[in-house]
């Protein structure tokens, strides 16, 4: 598969991964017992959910910039 034919589809990919965990990350952060927690929780909350959409997005991306077969 070329490369831009791969970096097309894990764009696309990407971008649909994004949109459904941010919607996903919303629900959980407004979920009763994170808003009635102390303010450092739910700033540990807040960083955690703000950073674990980058470990499924590693081999995505490792897989978009391998180079082509020759």
């Amino acid at each position: 598969m070329p490369k831009r034919l791969r970096k097309f589809i894990g764009c696309i990919a990407m971008v649909s991964f994004v949109t459904i965990y941010a919607l996903l990350a919303m629900v959980l952060a407004q979920a009763p017992p994170v808003q009635s927690a102390a303010w450092y929780v739910q700033t540990l909350v807040y960083a955690v959910l703000g950073l674990c959409w980058i470990l499924p997005m590693m081999p995505l991306i490792k897989w978009m910039e391998r180079p082509d077969a020759s």
